[in-house]
């Protein structure tokens, strides 16, 4: 049970169910970041090459424990990246071990090293029965990627055209529709069965498409799936501050280095994983649900995934938080979600 003060909010340590670490130096900047507010999280396998196989997954959970701090317990949570040709006892076995917790599906093309993604869904209908058979969770990248679909309908198509018809060939698979942006998600998600839920950012409840646009082209809100219109972001709030289970954290956290996001063809994602909870707070305590922000950050999704709720607490206190401009490591920098801006909530501690 979370307890709210004036200034002080204690709650159930939480999870984050969607995030990009990246690797190499990245990943040794950012991972503290994501460790340093969730005890778990989800991670998605879009590296170069992808994570397709049992031994690349082990192989990249270490480098990622590697890059957390000895003090901080922090568990990844790994991902199979699904192929045209990836092989359904790889993925069943890498599940039995426990070492992939699910598996996502990028169409290719629609995101970040996406291009080995899969390019027609009945590809996957081998892997797909596979894993309803043994109750493994499908994490879907929600977005068509023809070139005559507006890049701002792309989810709500993909939802009519693909993941309705594939859950009615799959009606117990479970699904993570991840990053919702659209009201059509919402109204989608929460008409369907008890096997599917969905991940929702702090970015996207926070601005609509209108940011990237003021005063000049803004790369640092661009991210996939793009920002919708207003009534989408308000749908999108409501939902997650509406105590429903099928909706809970995913910051969808993807770092990009400054200058490939301020570049003639910038990256999409934002680097939200310094100031995730402090961003959700604001949200959910504008909408006046300040309550139930524990079950949507540290119990939907563990019940979702048949998962223990973990032990520990977080603290967030009611304290001016300027959020620093960069965030850097020798040469590398990155931009943080609400850079420059002043929070009204600091994260205290985890224990």
């Amino acid at each position: 049970m979370s307890t709210a003060a004036a200034d002080r909010l204690t709650f159930r340590s939480p999870d984050d169910w969607h995030v990009h670490l990246r690797d190499g130096d990245t990943l040794a900047l950012v991972a503290g970041q994501t460790a340093r507010q969730f005890s778990r999280a989800i991670v998605m396998p879009n590296l170069a090459p992808p994570v397709t196989t049992v031994a690349m997954a082990r192989a990249y959970r270490e480098r990622i424990l590697a890059s957390i701090p000895a003090e901080r317990a922090f568990t990844p949570l790994m991902t199979a990246y699904l192929t045209d040709h990836i092989d359904a006892g790889e993925v069943a076995r890498g599940h039995a071990e426990g070492v992939f917790t699910a598996c996502k599906l990028y169409p290719a093309g629609a995101t970040t090293n996406a291009a080995a993604g899969v390019t027609n869904v009945r590809h996957i209908d081998g892997v797909l029965e596979r894993m309803q058979a043994i109750g493994m969770p499908l994490l879907v990248h929600g977005e068509v990627v023809d070139g005559d679909i507006d890049v701002f309908d792309r989810e709500a198509v993909f939802i009519e055209r693909i993941l309705a018809p594939m859950l009615q060939r799959f009606p117990e698979l479970k699904v993570v529709l991840e990053h919702i942006t659209t009201r059509e998600a919402v109204d989608f998600v929460r008409e369907a069965g008890a096997g599917v839920a969905a991940t929702i950012t702090a970015h996207h409840l926070v601005f609509n498409r209108n940011a990237m646009f003021m005063g000049g082209i803004r790369p640092h809100f661009y991210c996939l799936p793009v920002a919708k219109r207003e009534h989408h972001r308000r749908a999108l709030r409501a939902a997650a501050t509406s105590g429903n289970p099928k909706f809970f954290l995913g910051t969808d956290s993807a770092p990009h280095a400054l200058a490939d996001k301020e570049s003639a063809c910038g990256c999409a994602g934002i680097f939200s994983a310094p100031v995730a909870l402090e961003s959700y707070a604001a949200t959910f305590e504008e909408e006046q649900a300040l309550d139930r922000l524990e079950g949507f950050a540290s119990v939907f999704g563990p019940r979702f995934y048949g998962l223990p709720l973990n032990e520990g607490t977080v603290t967030l206190i009611r304290r001016p938080n300027v959020v620093p401009e960069v965030v850097a490591s020798g040469s590398l920098r990155i931009r943080p979600f609400h850079a420059g801006e002043t929070l009204a909530w600091t994260f205290e501690e985890r224990d």
